[in-house]
């Protein structure tokens, strides 16, 4: 029986989707402007040198970059594809981490979520009055959007002193509640999470976050406590159908928040890409057949993306490019991966938010033809094909191109 393995790197989006504009990111494009940036910035391993990515270039990731954004990245090599690759566009209204991953397992988000104004307080006051009811707390720092990082600099000493959570958003539907782990302590944060979870879908917010930190004034960092609380998808998803059928999701790193737990046998977290990478070759050692092993790499997102750090960015594609022969070596016959992206977030853009791009769409395993896809017109042709790989009923949305992966 067949097995299924997806590598979604968060945010490695392919240029600028036909709808971007909509978003104010018609000239966004993450993997294009960290190839064409990278021979002029000085990074600490390898400076002013070019993207060195041999292997993820071998699997299409190029072809399929060129064919989003209509030009060959400039400063990478051109090597032909062993893998299938093309590029999708997302059909969701939003440009959010939810949307992308649901739509990919076949479950578009064709609504607005909700989301709080560019202003001080930016939370309503109906919402911080039943959440500082709710938790018991004396009231809340921050109440503005903001860069995560940042606003535990300016405010986590306050926060320490006042016992007050430090509570702000982004572009994104989101709560973001950051506390000290010892000060405020880890579980609380939690509890004050859940709480606030309950309160949102009031205004139809798609994420509560809890941002643990810890250290002390000039050297506070976030943990690796991160938990998101997220609605649950509204319909059967890909990972719900493989579980009622009797197969078995293990879902790596933030997998299990994104779909609130729904559809995953097995949730497995990890720290750091590597350790990510770590742990999605284990679990494909021990995952069986009728199995989906799906891997969120958190950090190109978090890390590098939403802090504008090309340098950063660059030096995690290329770590990641180093491991992949480790996995393909691991790969039984029937296996089927895909590499793909929930959305963009281009570290050369203005601001911190996520981009509206097309994703990379890169198919490849034992049987897998190198075969173009063309512009697939929705992230939720990838979990079609994988239903039919595994020989599930077909999803309600996406067409499946599992035909030309074997022809």
């Amino acid at each position: 029986m067949p097995r299924a393995i997806i590598l979604m790197l968060d945010s490695l989006g392919v240029g600028a989707a036909p709808d971007a504009g909509q978003f104010g990111d018609q000239s966004a494009d993450t993997f294009g402007h960290i190839v064409e940036t990278c021979p002029a910035i000085d990074r600490s391993e390898r400076p002013g040198s070019a993207l060195n990515i041999p292997n993820l270039c071998r699997l299409g990731l190029g072809h399929a970059a060129a064919a989003s954004r209509g030009t060959w990245p400039a400063g990478l090599p051109k090597i032909t594809p062993e893998g299938a690759w093309g590029f999708a566009i997302e059909k969701s209204a939003g440009k959010d981490t939810p949307s992308g991953h649901w739509e990919m397992a076949g479950v578009p988000v064709m609504t607005d979520w909700g989301y709080f104004p560019e202003a001080m307080p930016c939370f309503p006051n109906e919402l911080t009055t039943q959440f500082l009811r709710a938790t018991g707390l004396p009231g809340i720092l921050g109440n503005c959007h903001a860069s995560g990082t940042s606003i535990i600099e300016d405010l986590g000493q306050e926060h320490i002193t006042s016992g007050k959570p430090i509570c702000y958003t982004s572009a994104d539907s989101v709560f973001q509640i950051a506390a000290h782990e010892e000060h405020f302590g880890l579980e609380r944060l939690y509890d004050i999470c859940e709480s606030a979870r309950k309160l949102v879908d009031g205004w139809n917010i798609a994420r509560v976050i809890a941002r643990p930190f810890g250290g002390q004034l000039g050297t506070f960092f976030r943990t690796a406590n991160r938990r998101d609380y997220t609605t649950p998808p509204p319909q059967p998803t890909l990972l719900d159908k493989l579980k009622i059928a009797g197969g078995e999701v293990i879902g790596i790193g933030k997998i299990s928040d994104i779909y609130a737990a729904q559809g995953i046998s097995r949730n497995i977290k990890a720290d750091g890409n590597m350790a990510l990478f770590d742990a999605t070759l284990s679990a494909m050692d021990e995952a069986g057949d009728q199995s989906i092993v799906f891997t969120n790499f958190v950090d190109f997102d978090m890390l590098f993306g939403h802090r504008r750090d090309v340098a950063g960015y660059a030096d995690a594609l290329e770590a990641f490019d180093r491991r992949l022969p480790e996995l393909i070596k691991k790969l039984r016959a029937g296996d089927l991966v895909f590499a793909t992206a929930d959305h963009g977030c281009d570290p050369i853009f203005p601001g911190h938010d996520h981009t509206r791009e097309n994703v990379p769409v890169l198919a490849f395993g034992p049987e897998v033809l190198a075969v173009p896809l063309g512009a697939r017109q929705s992230f939720a042709d990838i979990g079609q094909t994988v239903a039919a790989h595994l020989n599930l009923e077909p999803l309600e949305s996406g067409t499946s191109f599992l035909p030309a992966l074997h022809h």
